[in-house]
């Protein structure tokens, strides 16, 4: 089950200011009205993007899904899964033209701080190991490799493995 967001707001409507990210961002909840600016950014970040179908599952479900904005606009959005005390990273992506500006690495933070402030024991995730950035992004972040997925991507007529990866985040 996952641990209430501690926001001191009502989450009724999702779409409040919920925290500020160290920053300067602001960090909201996903909805569904902001699934077409997700599937535009989605879609020009990856070459095998996830669905909208991915997406409205998802907060269908429940799942954690953040909106991370600043003065810009949007710079990112992640979806968390949670599994009794571990936090799964399902998706994080910031849009192409902000990425390597150190952006993934603070939306990354304020997931994991989070999390651990949710009470999660640790955070995991799966990353192509194609998508070096990424792979650079979690281990700089303290993931290490647990194990692998084999054809678990998408990737033309064949499929990619996936790297599983996690860090502790200090509630276990």
């Amino acid at each position: 089950m996952k641990p209430p967001v501690d926001t001191g707001a009502d989450l009724a409507g999702r779409g409040g200011a919920l925290a500020q990210g160290a920053g300067g961002f602001s960090v909201r909840a996903m909805s569904g009205d902001d699934l077409d600016l997700v599937m535009a950014i989605e879609e020009r970040a990856y070459p095998y993007p996830w669905s909208r179908g991915n997406f409205a599952d998802s907060l269908a479900a429940g799942y954690d899904a953040w909106i991370f904005a600043d003065e810009r606009g949007w710079i990112g959005y992640a979806v968390l899964m949670w599994v009794i005390d571990e936090a799964h990273l399902l998706n994080l992506c910031v849009p192409v033209e902000l990425q390597r500006r150190g952006l993934g690495r603070q939306l990354l933070d304020w997931l994991m701080a989070d999390a651990a402030a949710r009470g999660a024991s640790s955070l995991m995730l799966e990353v192509r190991p194609s998508n070096l950035p990424a792979v650079a992004l979690y281990r700089g972040s303290g993931f290490a490799t647990i194990g692998v997925r084999k054809a678990y991507y998408p990737a033309g007529a064949l499929r990619e493995d996936a790297l599983v990866m996690a860090r502790s985040l200090g509630n276990g």
